[in-house]
């Protein structure tokens, strides 16, 4: 009686394709932001973005829009089932015939919307330069916290530090690394001659050595990893 009335796995496939279609949604949205002149950061190949029809100059994301647009439509054929199923009673019920076609238009939008993600990411051009240009001194306070941490001082104390020296900046109106040795041991005279090597981009990614860290080569590992997967 509950295996002829069970349509969990179609449930289930529809989870799926409404998690990776969450996560694809994102991602279009993270790049549309980065395609606008404020950040600058990307541009998308002519294939995947159209002109406007009022404005010349303009460059639409269509495809990323598209995206981040059929992500609702998955979430709704994964509800939709859900409803539909929730209160029959056992045995198979006519209702079931609903399972169809969420469950077919579901995973063809997926396959489609990855098939174009894809294309996207292949094809984009990005500008390292602007990337480098946006970052600023206070992302790396907590850089601070951890140089504190590798002295033996608990993070709990340097959290406090760190974010003592924070507004030590905002105060004066300068950039955190502007500040001079003599500022920062005001605030604690453990924050030694060394202490500007915290303000380094390059270095604050490679300490992140651990499984799954920002590091050059845990990143690497990942990619392996995925690449394995895959194959």
């Amino acid at each position: 009686m509950a295996a002829i009335a069970g349509r969990d796995f179609v449930v289930e496939t529809l989870q799926w394709a409404a998690s990776t279609m969450q996560h694809i949604s994102r991602w279009a949205e993270d790049l549309i932001m980065y395609l606008t002149a404020e950040f600058g950061f990307v541009r998308l190949a002519d294939a995947y973005s159209t002109g406007s029809s009022l404005m010349p100059q303009k460059k639409n994301p269509d495809s990323l829009e598209l995206l981040r647009g059929k992500s609702g439509r998955v979430f709704g054929q994964m509800t939709g089932l859900m409803m539909t199923t929730k209160g029959l009673p056992s045995t198979y019920n006519k209702d079931l015939q609903e399972s169809f076609e969420p469950m077919l238009d579901g995973t063809k939008t997926v396959a489609d919307s990855i098939q174009i993600a894809t294309g996207v990411l292949s094809t984009i051009t990005t500008f390292p330069e602007k990337m480098r240009a946006a970052l600023t001194p206070d992302m790396l306070a907590t850089d601070l916290a951890d140089y504190l941490v590798r002295k033996g001082v608990p993070f709990r104390e340097t959290h406090h530090i760190s974010g003592r020296v924070v507004a030590l900046a905002e105060k004066e109106g300068i950039p955190m690394d502007q500040l001079t040795k003599e500022q920062l041991r005001g605030i604690d005279n453990r924050l030694g001659d060394y202490v500007s090597e915290c303000f380094n981009y390059e270095k604050s990614v490679e300490y992140r050595t651990i499984k799954g860290g920002t590091s050059r080569a845990s990143v690497e590992d990942q990619i392996k990893v995925i690449g394995g997967v895959l194959k």
